[in-house]
């Protein structure tokens, strides 16, 4: 896959990769919003009325 190096370390197994993000934008994109969600899997969820009542008392949205 061009576009894409990888490091290894001595014994040869892959370690890092080095991502050409002009090539690969949107790969990357996919990868950091893996590691965003998975990164908030633990936290706890708003309600969607909690989530349009402050989005309402910022002036965001019309209620």
């Amino acid at each position: 896959m061009g576009g894409i190096q990888f490091l290894t370390d001595e014994k040869g197994q892959k370690t890092a990769a080095v991502i050409d993000l002009k090539v690969h934008k949107a790969l990357w994109e996919d990868i950091a919003d893996v590691l965003v969600s998975q990164s908030r899997k633990h936290e706890r969820g708003l309600s969607l009325e909690k989530a349009k009542a402050g989005l309402i008392a910022r002036g965001k949205l019309r209620g």
